[in-house]
């Protein structure tokens, strides 16, 4: 079921607890007193990573036993993955997280809350990822579930990202795959899809530098069109974020390399050897994450990479999480630092200019797989 807003839905019993103005209120700075804190958990020497915000919520809502446990546990894993990140040489100085409140739903003694995050980290100077951009960030979307006690008050005991595809740099979990991928490629290929070779992690790597300028590809529009829509979206395509929609990776990647100058194959929509995307229809190739690597690859579009510290502007990268083969999430190259750190943009979860040590940091067993464009 949908969100709808509280006023709409109402309490369904006459002695059901209500939500107003007031609570809503708070239900907010809950949330946003949740995400402050895993934010925190990443900033060096931060005091408010030791002094946790959601210590300050008592008696009318607050979070409960067991969240408050698992947030704990979030920020322990954060912690140890802000150590990884300095071990490559990326810090940050400073973040910044603000929630805003969506929708309210209340059934009963249990209400459902639709939040959006929107996160920013600033790069810490004299760290190698301050050769790279300023800043970091994303925006993501989350439901908390809240239970009322018998003396109204309300305690929050669940959290559950609603972005398919979920990767956010202050997420615990690991994202579940995306719905966008077939099962069985329908092609004309007797020898059925290309394989693409896993690409390596371990930094430096060695050298393979990509002429930007004078080839057959636009680079620089790549990323300008990258950095416009990395959380405003192209109503010239269809959107696919949100929770059940498949995910919008893929099809945000195509998007990028159409902008910079990849042309239309037009043919059946799953046959992976075609490749188009418009508002009405789109070939499976241009939106599905294993559909995209087919195409790129058979149609000698792209090359694979040895290691994902080679990519370079316009250039993607993808991963498979849990390692079962199928690829799950794919991104872009929008920065390339002068200590050969690509940083990536993405869909689902929006982000613009994560580093790809931090993706390394974050998953360090996923499979990652490379493509020069």
């Amino acid at each position: 079921m949908a969100l709808i807003p509280n006023w709409s839905a109402g309490a369904a019993v006459t002695n059901d607890p209500t939500v107003d103005a007031a609570t809503k209120a708070t239900f907010q700075k809950l949330a946003d007193a949740v995400f402050t804190d895993r934010t925190q958990a990443l900033v060096d020497g931060s005091t408010s990573a030791r002094t946790q915000h959601t210590k300050g919520f008592h008696g009318s809502v607050r979070l409960s036993g067991g969240q408050s446990h698992q947030q704990s546990s979030a920020l322990g894993q954060l912690r140890a993955r802000k150590d990884r990140l300095a071990e490559l040489g990326e810090k940050y100085s400073a973040g910044t997280t603000s929630v805003t409140l969506d929708a309210t739903e209340v059934h009963g003694h249990s209400a459902k809350v639709a939040v959006t995050e929107t996160t920013s980290l600033t790069y810490k100077p004299g760290t190698t990822s301050a050769k790279g951009p300023k800043t970091t960030g994303f925006q993501a979307h989350h439901e908390l579930t809240f239970q009322a006690g018998r003396h109204g008050d309300w305690q929050l005991t669940g959290i559950k990202d609603t972005d398919d595809g979920y990767l956010a740099v202050n997420q615990v979990e690991t994202p579940s795959a995306p719905k966008d991928k077939a099962s069985s490629p329908s092609a004309s290929s007797d020898d059925g899809p290309p394989t693409a070779p896993r690409a390596a992690t371990s930094y430096p790597a060695p050298a393979n530098p990509k002429k930007l300028t004078g080839g057959t590809y636009d680079y620089k529009a790549m990323v300008t069109y990258a950095q416009k829509y990395w959380n405003h979206y192209n109503t010239a395509y269809p959107d696919y974020n949100g929770e059940g929609a498949g995910g919008d990776c893929t099809n945000f990647v195509s998007q990028v390399l159409k902008a910079g100058g990849w042309k239309h194959v037009p043919g059946y929509t799953d046959d992976y050897t075609k490749w188009f995307g418009t508002a009405d229809i789109q070939s499976d190739s241009f939106v599905g994450v294993n559909e995209f690597s087919w195409f790129a690859l058979s149609s000698k579009r792209v090359t694979p990479l040895a290691n994902v510290y080679q990519a370079d502007l316009g250039d993607v990268i993808q991963m498979d999480f849990n390692r079962d083969g199928s690829k799950d999430h794919s991104m872009v190259v929008t920065y390339r630092d002068g200590s050969g750190v690509p940083y990536v943009t993405y869909h689902s979860t929006n982000t613009y200019n994560r580093s790809v040590a931090s993706l390394v940091a974050s998953y360090p067993t996923a499979y990652y797989y490379a493509y020069r464009t």
